[in-house]
């Protein structure tokens, strides 16, 4: 059975605070857009490698692909 956007929403934010946070796909293939004060000062590999660490085993028995966009709250509101 295939992780539904809903729940990869669920398993980022339970790992992650994010101010905000939207995923769609298709049980495959997921796009995010996340929003953490956590990624501040961070480089785009550092900011990547934070949700790939809460996603864990995740991202290798569930999740086929992600793309994401990791912004700062600032960035986001820019």
């Amino acid at each position: 059975m295939f992780p539904t956007p809903e729940q990869i929403k669920h398993y980022i934010a339970a790992g992650l605070e994010c101010t905000h946070l939207e995923v769609e796909g298709d049980g495959q293939h997921f796009k995010a857009v996340i929003v953490s004060t956590a990624f501040a000062g961070k480089r785009p590999i550092q900011r990547h490698q934070i949700v790939y660490a809460v996603l864990g085993d995740r991202m290798r028995e569930e999740i086929h692909a992600l793309s994401m966009k990791t912004l700062t709250p600032e960035e986001y509101a820019a």
